[in-house]
């Protein structure tokens, strides 16, 4: 049996100015290296013991990996980092507040650039001090950058990543930890509990809670039964709901 673990970053310094904060690359707050602790320390009691990590190129989740690795004794892990794993691209509304552009465009507007399958923000120059595209992305192709995204957006780019880096690993027996973001790991959830696109709409991934799969031979859930959204099993059950909630309560609707 296989096993991935995501793991979504701890909570970052633009999550805690509730800013839209997509490919802008901020670090974690002081709760969020503790929320990245925590869930090492919860994977450790827990008797699971990841053999490879996987993360994004963004040092939110560069720093939870490292935290977590740390708390649990096992910072020598071979890494692959991958843009394809980067949070969703928000386009203009990157360094906005998001309750003051509900404030500004509605609740409505807000929830379908945010919560939507497949309407993107608008786009945002790839030159914009905001745009978040840096060095670290030099060497692809201009026209593979994003302008700004939305969910199926950023499942067409992880996905190969998944089918061409993850599955080889998982196939090879390692135990995968996956350090992410909010978006690009729902599209992964979205992807092994086989979702539809209305079912991914109200899927949230809380920081800093490891979210465990136990994959069979054809790497699908083997639990049947979705609870708290996926077929997955987070290790702290009310720890998860709650923080559930507050994600959802960030634009102040839910």
């Amino acid at each position: 049996m296989a096993r991935v673990v995501l793991l979504r970053h701890g909570q970052s310094e633009w999550n805690l100015r509730n800013l839209f904060t997509g490919w802008v690359d901020v670090d974690l707050t002081d709760l969020g290296r503790t929320e990245a602790r925590r869930g090492g320390e919860q994977l450790a009691a827990a008797g699971i013991a990841p053999t490879v990590l996987h993360t994004s190129l963004q040092v939110r989740a560069i720093h939870t990996a490292q935290i977590a690795l740390d708390a649990m004794g096992r910072s020598w892990l071979p890494v692959r980092r991958s843009w394809r794993l980067n949070e969703r691209h928000y386009g203009a509304l990157q360094g906005l507040n998001k309750k003051e552009t509900v404030a500004k465009y509605g609740a409505d507007q807000v929830q379908l650039w945010r919560r939507s399958f497949d309407v993107p923000p608008e786009p945002m120059p790839i030159d914009d001090p905001q745009s978040g595209i840096d060095a670290r992305y030099d060497t692809l192709p201009r026209d593979v950058l994003p302008r700004a995204e939305c969910l199926r957006d950023v499942i067409e780019r992880m996905l190969p990543w998944w089918y061409d880096a993850i599955v080889p690993d998982l196939r090879a027996g390692h135990t995968v930890l996956v350090v992410a973001h909010g978006n690009s790991l729902r599209g992964l959830a979205m992807h092994l509990d086989g979702m539809t696109a209305e079912q991914v709409i109200d899927l949230n991934i809380p920081t800093g809670l490891p979210l465990v799969y136990e994959l069979d031979a054809d790497l699908q859930p083997v639990h049947t039964d979705a609870h708290l959204g996926v077929r997955g099993r987070y290790l702290d059950d009310a720890a998860a709901a709650a923080a559930i909630e507050g994600v959802k309560a960030q634009t102040g609707s839910k």
